[in-house]
C-alpha cells in the first residue's frame, strides 16, 4: 500500500509520497513513488502512484515518451498546453494499461487497482492538482479542497483538514504534509520510509525543493518527536469529564 499528498496553493504546490509497496514479516520492498517531469522555463510536472506496481510503472513508462493509444491517437506529456490536457493525457496512459494488462491480472485473482496525483504548472497556466482513477477519469483540487490524497489517507486527513487552507505558505504545507504521513506511518504498517518531498513555487517551472527524507533525517525525526509529544500534552492538559463517575 502506500500514502501519497499533494496540495495546491496559492504560492505552489507540495507533493509527497512513501516508498512502500509491500509490507509483511519478511517482505519489504521499495520503490520510489514520485515522478517528475520538466522544460525549463516551461513545465514542471509530478506524478505520484498508488496501487499495483506494475501497473504505475508501465503507465509512467508510456509518459516518459509520446504514445498511440488503441484508437490511433498519439499523446505527448510534455506538448500538453494545459494542466487540463496533461491529466487526460495521464488518464489515457491509465487506459491503455489498463486495457492491455487488466483482465489478465483479473485472471490471475489479481483486482487491479491504480490512483495517481498529477501536480504542476504550465507555462501560461495556473497550478493544478488532479486525483485520476483506474478508469482514467480525473478530480481537480478546488480553494475549497486544496488537497488531495492517495492510498492509506484516513490517517493523515485530519491534521489536513484543520490546517491547510489555500493561503498557507508553502514550507508549513510541508510541514504539515509531513505531520500527516507520520500519523500515517504510525497507525499503517504498509506505509514505510523513505519519503519523496517535492516543493514547486507558481512561475518557476522547476522544483525549488525536492528531497528525500529517510530514518536519520534529522528534521523529520525532530517534528515527530514534537508533535507526539505536543499531542500528548495537549492530552494531559485537556479537562475529564464531569459525569460523576
Amino acid at each position: 500500500m502506500t500514502y501519497c499528498v499533494g496540495l495546491n496553493l496559492r504560492d505552489g504546490i507540495v507533493m509527497l509520497s512513501d516508498s512502500r509497496t509491500n509490507a509483511g514479516v519478511d517482505s519489504i520492498a521499495t520503490f520510489g513513488k514520485m515522478h517528475v517531469w520538466q522544460k525549463p522555463g516551461d513545465r514542471v510536472l509530478a506524478l505520484c502512484t498508488a496501487g499495483n506496481l506494475s501497473l504505475s510503472q508501465s503507465v509512467v513508462s508510456l509518459l516518459n515518451d509520446s504514445f498511440t493509444d488503441s484508437e490511433g491517437k498519439q499523446h505527448d506529456l510534455m506538448q500538453a498546453t494545459r494542466m487540463f490536457e496533461a491529466a487526460g493525457i495521464v488518464g489515457a496512459a491509465i487506459r491503455e494499461v489498463a486495457r492491455r494488462d487488466g483482465e489478465g491480472l483479473k485472471q490471475e485473482g489479481i483486482e487491479p487497482n491504480l490512483t495517481m496525483l498529477l501536480g504542476g504548472q504550465i507555462k501560461g497556466r495556473p497550478t493544478q492538482l488532479y486525483m485520476l482513477y483506474y478508469a482514467g477519469n480525473f478530480i481537480r483540487a478546488t480553494e475549497d479542497t486544496p488537497f488531495l490524497q492517495i492510498g492509506e489517507a484516513k490517517y493523515g486527513k485530519p491534521i489536513l483538514d484543520r490546517v491547510i487552507q489555500p493561503e498557507t505558505p508553502l514550507i508549513e504545507a510541508a510541514k504539515c504534509a509531513l505531520i500527516s504521513m507520520d500519523s500515517t506511518l504510525r497507525s499503517n504498517i504498509s506505509v514505510g520510509l523513505p519519503l519523496d518531498l517535492l516543493i514547486l513555487r507558481k512561475d518557476e517551472f522547476k522544483p525549488a525543493l525536492r528531497r528525500r527524507i529517510d530514518a536519520d533525517d534529522p528534521y523529520f525525526n525532530d517534528i515527530r518527536r514534537r508533535w507526539g509529544e505536543g499531542l500528548r500534552s495537549v492530552f494531559a492538559t485537556t479537562p475529564d469529564p464531569d459525569w460523576g463517575l
